[in-house]
């Protein structure tokens, strides 16, 4: 039996969960010399020595990466460096953060939040941010494995306790497989290590800002009880996982400008190619952008009372909108596609965010603007479509 063989034998997580605490120091020594993740580094923070002395920018990126993770030897370490990152973050790019609902959940239980998906990286972040300003443990957060194409990607989301959904599998056994072992880790994360976890409503952003959960998560969440013990109902499997909706709301979200434009390609030509690195540059877009205020709101843990993946789906979709925090930036975009006045609520619109808006909404090219708009507005149209 060689070495990968009996990894997975002792662990058979191995190839999809997060690193363990044994692991980091090998993958933080790995990362300090990966030269993709050098290169990368010096091009955002070097661009000029970086073109000039490309082996000297990567030695002093090394040295850089080195110092910054001195004395990191766990997980915890190394997401309480990440936190100072996001303090400065949210300092930095929004005016305000709130969470609610976390304190009726209890802090010694593990849940599956599922919740709307509006940023790769910072939905997870905030939800992460939430709990550990609490001073509960934070979460293991799904990821697709369309977005760890690179190694050194792959290293860092899983040292900040990520594990891989996967979606390049070819074929329907494959992806049969892959999903059951992810239903299998799921389940043992919630039920064996009382560890929570983080996972989207759907596969891919909401870029039309309609947050709709997809049934086909649901059945793969039920996979692994229901392969357990052939008689439990949807509702005892999704019962057992403790799943909470989980609803998050940006006043302004960096990336919309390139949503919009997506979803006028898609309706133009009825395709779009994504460029290459097109994720990382969102990402990057989503951490640095400005974002106004951004809540967040913890549900209500579903019982046993669903029958079909359907009806939980339902369920989450009612939670997940009821919670979402409606904006002035959000009226404002209803405001100006003009096609609802009956649901606009223009209490709360101040002359201040009448001009925030107006000057976000100047920089939008003028054929992408009621797709812009239309991610703003949709929240105000799905809430009241449920009242």
């Amino acid at each position: 039996m060689n070495n990968t063989q009996a990894t997975l034998s002792d662990d058979p997580w191995a190839e999809i969960r997060p690193y363990q605490d044994e692991e980091v120091a090998d993958v933080l020594a790995r990362l300090a010399r990966d030269p993709e993740l050098l290169d990368a580094l010096t091009r955002f923070r070097l661009p000029r020595l970086a073109r000039l002395m490309p082996r000297l920018s990567r030695t002093i990126a090394s040295v850089a990466i080195r110092r910054e993770v001195r004395g990191v030897s766990d997980i915890r370490a190394f997401q309480d460096r990440i936190a100072g990152y996001m303090q400065r973050m949210i300092r930095n790019s929004t005016t305000d953060f709130r969470a609610d609902g976390l304190e009726k959940l209890d802090p010694r239980t593990a849940y599956l939040f599922i919740g709307n998906h509006r940023d790769i990286s910072l939905d997870p972040a905030f939800v992460n941010y939430a709990l550990y300003l609490a001073k509960r443990d934070t979460v293991r957060i799904a990821i697709g494995d369309n977005l760890l194409q690179k190694p050194y990607v792959n290293d860092l989301m899983r040292l900040n306790k990520s594990f891989i959904v996967p979606r390049s599998a070819r074929g329907k056994r494959a992806m049969l497989a892959a999903y059951q072992k992810l239903s299998a880790y799921i389940r043992h994360s919630i039920i064996e290590d009382n560890h929570s976890i983080w996972m989207a409503q759907r596969e891919g952003r909401a870029k039309d800002g309609i947050d709709q959960t997809d049934p086909a998560i649901i059945k793969m969440l039920t996979m692994a009880r229901r392969g357990a013990e052939r008689q439990a109902s949807t509702g005892d499997a999704i019962a057992e996982l403790r799943l909470v909706p989980v609803s998050i709301s940006y006043e302004y979200d960096p990336c919309d400008i390139q949503k919009a434009r997506e979803l006028h390609a898609v309706n133009a030509s009825g395709n779009y190619e994504k460029s290459e690195f097109e994720d990382i540059r969102s990402i990057v877009a989503g951490i640095t952008g400005q974002k106004g205020r951004v809540h967040l709101r913890f549900g209500t843990p579903l019982n046993a009372d669903f029958d079909t993946p359907e009806a939980v789906a339902e369920e989450i979709d009612r939670q997940v909108l009821a919670g979402y925090h409606l904006f002035p930036s959000h009226y404002l975009a209803l405001e100006a596609l003009g096609d609802a006045p009956h649901l606009l609520d223009m209490s709360e619109v101040t002359d201040a965010d009448r001009a925030r808006f107006q000057a976000r909404l100047a920089d939008v090219p003028e054929e992408l603007r009621d797709w812009w708009l239309a991610q703003y507005a949709n929240p105000v149209r799905n809430r009241a479509a449920r009242e």
